[in-house]
């Protein structure tokens, strides 16, 4: 880990965390001190929890496994959509639909019918149609845009959930534990980091420290995307070499 990158760790404030009548006493292993009735959360855990959510979110990706972004607070849904987007995985930045990993079918279902959807838009046949039923199609459209377009390529279970701040992401994280999928979390003060895998202990309400921590692990996304990309061109030109006689 860079000094270049602890420094902006700290500019970005990750090692604020939460008013301390709020904590959550289990955090303890990760606070460094009080201060004017503030815990200081030890940037030193933070480093070692991101590099061990990387090294594993590397293995995820090279796998060829989905990682599902989980962020729906004002101040993380940018940056969720953005730094999945640039990693191509899934994400939840508006509502987590309730069933959206324990009823997968159903979602599966609503995700076909948004396809439907984006055809009916884009072709003529939706001016056959009546006026009235043409506002009530573009109503739904609009809707299930909001809260699916996402998780459009979620074609089967994520491996691994990224989730800024479990404690709000609650419904997503119990989803998760039912199903033995893991959890990622970028976790402040108050939170309980037994119902993670892989906390990060950091500043969940700041802009800028969301951003930054998201970027680090799209990062190793990245990385592990490009190593099961080199691996599976490897494994092409070996099949396409001819058969020695």
């Amino acid at each position: 880990m860079s000094t270049v990158l602890v420094q902006q760790l700290i500019e970005a404030g990750v090692h604020f965390g939460h008013r301390a009548s709020r904590w959550n006493p289990k955090m303890r292993p990760y606070i460094y001190a009080r201060r004017n009735l503030i815990h200081i959360i030890d940037v030193r855990e933070t480093i070692r929890g991101m590099l061990r959510a990387k090294k594993y979110l590397g293995q995820v990706a090279s796998g060829g496994s989905l990682v599902l972004f989980v962020g729906t607070k004002k101040q993380a849904a940018e940056s969720v959509e953005r730094e999945a987007a640039r990693c191509k995985m899934p994400y939840v930045s508006e509502r987590w639909l309730g069933g959206s990993l324990t009823n997968f079918r159903t979602i599966r279902s609503r995700l076909t019918r948004l396809e439907e959807l984006d055809k009916l838009m884009a072709g003529e046949e939706l001016h056959t149609y009546s006026k009235k039923m043409q506002s009530a199609l573009k109503r739904e459209y609009r809707k299930m845009l909001r809260n699916l377009n996402g998780i459009r390529q979620l074609n089967r279970l994520p491996e691994c959930l990224v989730v800024v701040d479990p404690k709000k992401e609650h419904n997503a994280v119990d989803e998760a534990r039912k199903l033995g999928i893991t959890v990622v979390a970028l976790i402040d003060t108050d939170s309980d980091p037994d119902l993670v895998d892989l906390p990060i202990p950091c500043n969940d309400d700041s802009v800028r420290s969301i951003e930054l921590v998201l970027k680090q692990l799209a990062d190793a996304i990245i990385e592990g995307n490009a190593s099961s990309e080199a691996f599976a061109g490897q494994g092409a030109a070996k099949d396409a070499e001819p058969a020695k006689v």
